[in-house]
């Protein structure tokens, strides 16, 4: 099997699909996949479901499927740099799903792993926990 492809839009071919979610990686605007990037706009896929550091900004980083409205939820630790993003936000066009920086990356690697879900004690005590099972380990609470 050859992995190799000659763009972007060679490699993401046949994977995307209205609806899907997508994890993608960088810090800021610093290790983004920016040519996938380009691909998935030009691909016209909409109502993604993007989990990412942040929201890149205005038309830079995952900000050009924002401008696009290809994006329909975000699930960020960060969007302070955004104004389209802030936009739809407020207006209800985007759904958004704030999670702290430590259990996106957790999520994102259970998920990657088959995991199906694990605990947290970040959200303990919040309404983030209103709902959901406590379970103590070691004497602390996590949810």
């Amino acid at each position: 099997m050859n992995k190799l492809y000659p763009d972007a839009a060679s490699a993401l071919d046949g994977l995307l699909r209205d609806g899907m979610m997508i994890c993608a990686g960088g810090f800021g605007l610093c290790g983004i996949p920016e040519r996938l990037i380009d691909a998935i706009g030009a691909s016209g896929v909409k109502d993604l479901t993007i989990a990412s550091n942040n929201a890149g900004v205005d038309g830079e980083g995952l900000g050009k499927l924002l401008r696009t409205r290809q994006v329909a939820k975000m699930i960020s630790s960060y969007v302070g740099e955004n104004k389209e993003f802030e936009r739809q936000y407020l207006s209800g066009e985007l759904e958004v799903e704030f999670c702290p920086q430590g259990t996106l990356a957790e999520r994102c690697r259970a998920g990657g792993a088959g995991i199906p879900g694990f605990y947290t004690r970040t959200g303990v005590g919040t309404l983030v926990a209103e709902g959901k099972e406590v379970m103590v380990f070691d004497g602390e609470d996590y949810i």
